[in-house]
């Protein structure tokens, strides 16, 4: 009972921050599908974040998301689902480095590289894997982004995340987000 009104609490205070004070500082959500990849079984599902932009030195954003999914075998024809997956996953994300441009100069959609590292904290129910019911998880995420920097963008990031427990042991990760700008207040003169 007390995990869950923890993740509720961080939820209701990110949540509560007034948006024209996540858009100063350049906050965006953002909206996707997570999972790892190999044989045998793996871990599929959605997510749900919210990002602010800063800049710390490569640092360029820091996010916070939500995921919810299921345990899926691989192997199986037919009713290869098992259990419930659910994490919580803070990021840091560098800075974009642009590959092209197109469109016009007025409303560009660019492509470019990034790098997200991520740590997440995951909880299953009926888990098939080693870790059984409980255990964390570190990400290196290359990713490739295109859309407008100040609207929309999809990203695609692909890369290894190491399952922390007994025992440890080495994952692909596959992520497909889009995010999107918090809404803006207007100003009243």
């Amino acid at each position: 009972m007390r995990r869950s009104m923890v993740g509720m609490f961080v939820t209701a205070v990110a949540l509560s921050t007034p948006l024209g004070a996540q858009s100063r500082g350049g906050g965006t959500w953002s909206v996707g599908l997570a999972a790892t990849l190999g044989n045998g079984w793996q871990i599929e599902g959605a997510e749900v974040g919210l990002a602010r932009r800063i800049g710390a030195g490569p640092v360029r954003a820091l996010g916070v998301a939500a995921r919810l999914g299921s345990f899926i075998n691989e192997g199986a024809i037919i009713g290869g689902t098992q259990g419930f997956v659910a994490a919580l996953a803070l990021s840091a994300r560098s800075g974009r480095v642009d590959l092209a441009q197109m469109g016009p100069e007025n409303n560009p959609t660019t492509f470019g590289l990034d790098l997200t590292t991520e740590v997440a904290g995951y909880v299953g129910a009926n888990s098939p894997l080693p870790q059984r019911g409980r255990w964390g998880a570190v990400s290196i995420l290359p990713g490739l982004r295109f859309g407008n920097p100040d609207g929309g963008q999809w990203s695609l990031v692909v890369g290894p995340t190491w399952f922390l427990g007994h025992p440890t042991d080495v994952h692909g990760f596959l992520g497909i987000r889009f995010e999107a700008p918090l809404a803006r207040r207007e100003r009243r003169p």
